[in-house]
């Protein structure tokens, strides 16, 4: 079996689970590493908790929740590739006590993330959804839906990772100025957002696009305390996860005029694998935003285009590789 050294601990290439179905790039790139790896798309997660023993690695996006209990099940696990970004199902400090490495995948869907969320964005300031609607059934209503140009407005990106970046590197061209917060970084201004403090934040934006990771310090970071600091009416729009907003209060803002419009891309309703939700059943909150003409809303799609799922097998394959350093990529990533 093959073994290395890192970090003073010895890694053995035992066999992967991929949990669910990533691109073919990423088992190609594992075959060419000298991995084995078993298929467990449909295997339930008793069933798969049983099978842990026999693996060192494993791929998952969100079908499973990988508490303590789980965890412990494997026994000789070395690594938890996660494709994607929200890592709230996987128990973060078992994996620390345990020495499991934890990967993700961020750099994946950065692009379209961005292109989302500045497509919903330019919807919802447009009123491209109520348009489209209205002239499908016979209404040509042209002054009942003058747009507002992002053209000289502030734009506050909270967060400015991966993504936050990414939406600062897009909004360049359309001549508005670009602030951001950080919590968690320092120096993090660049040619495309000024860094500012959080009371900035709040007095000088027009646009809050929410970037922040999901845990649990930030849930419902922005609430209503939160957006009531805000100096002037704000567009909001939410790309990141779905318990970082308090739905209610965004109502309560939206009713208030503090919010002249949400585009949410997540909701906190949504179950931890982001897959199965009915609109309908959800608490009034949401039936209030579904029936909203200043709301736009699409299902968790910011990150999945056809692109980032090739492009998140490459960032896994490239971090698997660094772990394992005697592991050069088939292809150049």
């Amino acid at each position: 079996m093959n073994k290395l050294k890192i970090g003073g601990s010895t890694l053995l290439k035992r066999p992967i689970a991929i949990i669910d179905e990533p691109h073919p790039l990423l088992l190609e790139e594992l075959t060419g590493m000298g991995f084995a790896y078993d298929i467990h798309y449909q295997t339930d997660r008793e069933a798969m908790k049983a099978a842990l023993p026999a693996y060192s690695g494993l791929v998952v996006r969100s079908r499973f929740t990988l508490d303590r209990d789980f965890l412990a099940a494997a026994t000789n696990l070395q690594f938890i590739a996660r494709s994607g970004v929200g890592v709230e199902h996987i128990d973060l400090d078992y994996c620390v006590e345990r020495g499991i490495e934890v990967i993700i995948s961020p750099e994946g869907s950065r692009d379209t993330v961005a292109e989302h969320a500045l497509g919903m964005l330019l919807m919802l300031m447009n009123n491209l959804g109520r348009a489209d609607r209205q002239v499908r059934h016979g209404e040509w209503i042209r002054a009942g839906n003058r747009g507002v140009e992002i053209k000289g407005k502030t734009v506050g990106i909270l967060g400015y990772g991966n993504m936050g970046t990414a939406l600062a590197q897009r909004l360049r061209g359309f001549d508005a100025r670009v602030i951001a917060f950080d919590k968690y970084k320092s120096g993090y201004g660049d040619a495309y957002a000024e860094a500012v403090s959080l009371q900035t934040l709040w007095q000088e934006s027009d646009i809050l696009s929410i970037h922040i990771p999901y845990m649990p310090e930030n849930k419902f970071f922005i609430d209503g305390a939160f957006l009531q600091k805000f100096a002037k009416p704000i567009y909001l729009v939410n790309t990141a996860r779905g318990l970082v907003l308090h739905t209610a209060d965004l109502v309560a803002a939206m009713e208030k005029g503090q919010v002249t419009g949400a585009a949410l891309d997540v909701i906190e309703y949504e179950e931890t694998s982001f897959e199965n939700l009915n609109p309908l059943t959800l608490p009034a909150p949401f039936q209030y935003l579904r029936n909203s003409d200043r709301a736009v809303l699409t299902p968790h799609i910011a990150g999945w285009s056809v692109e980032s799922n090739r492009g998140h097998a490459a960032v896994l394959a490239r971090k698997i590789a660094a772990l394992f350093a005697d592991s050069p990529l088939k292809t150049s990533l």
